[in-house]
């Protein structure tokens, strides 16, 4: 009886362990394929490149879509280089005359630059039912009825697709969806006041718009969101213009410099007219996604497949992908390091990337460490048992990481963490003084150095300002350090004692931590987007440090899509947020800074909406002048203003740390791109080898329990065997003679 228990459970586990390994996650089909695993926190909101513009975004739309330019995979430091195009187009300098200027002229003499850009031949986009055509060579799918629309939930639900050539246009098309009414293009205030003729398109689309809807509302009523397609072809982009079927010219205002690096950005990446008409038919998005943000459509390396956020995402090669050599030099180092050993061979090297999204820490860690995904980042919880730090600070693999022969990158980030304060507050905000001092206490008092010592390991350098280490303008040791926070001490930087903040504080109006008019205490409120369990000791550290100035703090936890709304609102107090370099210039960090660029105003992103005339003028002065001794000067200027009046907490410039196996080949951090996914390469034999290796189910353990237990329950059976025996004996003398048998 027991036994014919026991042994099912032995022969099971005995089966599990012959055939795949027993606890992958993933199908046993897709063994020793070309695959890449990997991972993601946070659902991506937008993959349209209009609207696009959050890293966890990037991730996949730099995989499908290809703008014009792109950055070198492996030079440092960063240089731009052709995507799409055939070569970094040069910007044609010209005056209020329409003279042409040599590109030495002084700032204020230009009143246009022309870029005139240039497209590869023969690139075609990715299979999609947008381009697929019916016998006679009309669309297939471009005029569907509702009726036709409702059976279809998905992108695979359309049999038919097609592809057709990248042309110019389709670069000019995507320039005007930055002004589309019904988007809400982060960058569209910025770039109106540059792109000539964006600002008069967006005002021209909005009445369009306004009467088009009216129209509708009209037809279908109020509540009804099958909104009628606006095609932008009909509209004129007077700065933007179709040269000829693989040429168009953009015209910017003045001299502006960075325009070329806005060119590697998804932003300005081509939307062919077919996938803006094919998702805006009636019906498309009444609940079924079908839109760009949820199925783009790019020429890139890759093509999403598979769209749920909840769970996984899932790359596949572009078929129609015409290929890249990858890169034949880099910096000193790589070819050491064996990351030319592809030079001049087509990417990309995997078929598929597969995205799992993982909420927890610990879990994507184990995962990590059995193999089943390839690279990783190191969470705090994490970094002791990945990392060793020496006596001069320099980072190595622990033991354990070495053994399993995990490979570690680091890497100092063009970015910056810091806690805002919203100016459209009226306790917070403003440039009054008591707002000023209040906040000038607050920086104070936020430890920044305790808080990389505690949650980042020490990865991580105290901001000063707002440009970070490697970005033109940033000034290091006793010349770059903030007076306003910091005392220098000992050749070092040391953080003003909480006396200061706390007279500060009082000089504000908040003696002690209260109003002096009301005696009611100071409350003030933090925005956050909440991630997890792990949240709650760094909120706790968080109101530690109000607490030092007797200031009470309220967390306001959401998630993180209503956490950018109320960004986007101004709805909030203060909130922290990340900024990573787009491009490596100053002007990329000082316009989180720049009055025009308010988030609540104008959509742009000074999330803070902060507004100082003074820092506004220096900033137009410095922004499209070339790097010397006139621009440091205006980036000082800047600098001195925005730590006297705080907008920010500076907080600290993160320090990179990644692992990945040693399976993973060609990998090199990039902070200026994401696109670099189509260079990696697996082996997938090792990765098989490696897998079976650490994942072999151990049975001995479960083998000797089930012996306790036999042995533990042995006594009780043998009992109930005899009492059955017995049982049977007195049954068998109750039949009378003659009966039974």
């Amino acid at each position: 009886m027991l036994a014919s228990r026991i042994l099912p459970v032995l022969l099971a586990l005995f089966l599990a362990g012959c055939g795949d390994i027993w606890n992958s996650p993933y199908s046993g089909a897709d063994r020793g394929k070309s695959i890449l695993y990997t991972s993601f926190a946070e659902r991506p909101k937008h993959l349209d490149p209009a609207q696009s513009y959050a890293s966890d975004e990037w991730e996949f739309t730099a995989q499908i879509y290809e703008p014009p330019l792109q950055y070198h995979y492996l030079k440092r430091p960063y240089e731009l280089i052709p995507a799409t195009t055939v070569e970094v187009p040069k910007a044609r300098q010209y005056d209020t005359k329409g003279r042409e200027l040599p590109a030495t002229a002084p700032a204020s003499a230009v009143a246009y630059s022309e870029y005139e850009i240039h497209i590869k031949p023969g690139i075609r986009y990715q299979p999609h039912p947008a381009f697929a055509k019916a016998p006679d060579g009309s669309p297939r799918y471009l005029s569907l009825s509702e009726t036709e629309v409702g059976g279809k939930y998905e992108i695979s639900d359309f049999p038919e697709t097609g592809s057709r050539e990248l042309l110019a246009e389709d670069y000019v098309f995507e320039i005007k969806r930055l002004a589309h009414p019904r988007f809400v293009s982060p960058i569209f205030g910025h770039m109106s006041e540059y792109i000539v003729g964006l600002k008069e398109l967006g005002e021209t689309l909005q009445k369009a718009n306004q009467a088009m809807l009216a129209a509708h509302e009209k037809k279908y009523g109020k509540t009804d969101k099958g909104y009628p397609w606006l095609d932008l072809r009909e509209y004129d982009l007077s700065g933007v213009t179709v040269v000829d079927s693989h040429t168009y010219r953009v015209r910017v205002k003045g001299k502006y410099p960075q325009f070329v690096y806005w060119l590697a950005m998804p932003f300005f990446a081509p939307i062919p007219w077919e996938a803006d008409k094919f998702y805006a038919q009636r019906g498309m998005n009444e609940g079924r996604n079908l839109t760009l943000d949820w199925y783009p459509v790019g020429t890139g390396p890759y093509m999403l497949s598979e769209n749920n956020p909840n769970a996984r995402m899932t790359l596949e090669r572009n078929p129609n992908f015409r290929g890249e050599p990858y890169p034949s030099e880099g910096e000193h180092g790589d070819e050491k390091a064996g990351l030319l050993a592809d030079a001049g061979k087509l990417a990309p090297f995997i078929d598929r990337i597969v995205f799992s999204r993982e909420k927890e820490g610990i879990p994507y860690w184990n995962k990590f460490l059995q193999g089943y995904y390839d690279n990783s980042g190191i969470s705090s919880d994490s970094f002791d048992q990945a990392v060793r730090i020496g006596l001069e600070g320099d980072a190595a693999l622990s033991p354990q990481m070495d053994e399993r022969g995990i490979q570690l990158k680091t890497s100092v980030g063009a970015s910056t963490f810091y806690l805002a304060f919203n100016f459209l507050d009226p306790v917070v905000g403003s440039l009054s003084e008591r707002s000023r001092k209040l906040r000038q206490a607050v920086s104070i008092a936020v430890d920044w150095e305790e808080f990389i010592s505690i949650f980042a390991n020490g990865r991580g350098i105290p901001g000063m300002g707002p440009l970070p280490p490697g970005i033109y303008g940033y000034r290091d040791w006793q010349d770059g350090f903030n007076p306003v926070v910091y005392d220098w001490v000992g050749g070092k930087p040391q953080r003003k004692p909480i006396d200061t903040a706390k007279r500060l504080l009082a000089e504000a109006g908040y003696p002690d931590g209260r109003d002096q008019k009301t005696g009611q205490p100071l409350v003030l409120y933090l925005d956050t987007a909440g991630r997890g369990p792990g949240d709650k000791s760094r909120l706790d550290w968080y109101r530690r440090q109000f607490a030092k100035l007797n200031i009470q703090l309220e967390i306001r936890s959401t998630d993180w899509n209503r956490f950018q709304e109320k960004i986007r609102a101004g709805n909030t107090q203060m909130f922290f947020l990340g900024w990573n370099a787009d491009y490596p210039d100053p002007e990329n960090f000082m316009f989180l800074l720049n009055g025009p660029q308010s988030r609540a105003k104008t959509q742009g992103e000074n999330a803070a909406n902060y507004a100082n005339p003074e820092f506004d003028r220096l900033f137009e002065q410095m922004k499209n002048i070339d790097n010397g001794p006139e621009r440091q000067a205006l980036i000082d200027q800047m600098v001195k203003i925005a730590r006297q009046d705080a907008p920010w907490v500076w907080g600290y410039h993160p320090k990179d740390y990644s692992l990945s196996h040693a399976w993973m080949r060609n990998g090199k951090p990039n902070n200026m791109a994401r696109n670099g996914l189509k260079f990696l390469r697996v082996d997938s034999a090792l990765r098989e080898r490696r897998r079976a290796e650490w994942n072999n189910p151990v049975f001995w353990p479960v083998i000797a329990l089930i012996a306790l237990l036999a042995v533990g329950t042995l006594p009780a059976w043998l009992s109930y065997r005899r009492r059955e025996r017995s049982a049977g004996r007195v049954v068998a003398h109750s039949v009378p003679p003659g009966r039974g048998g």
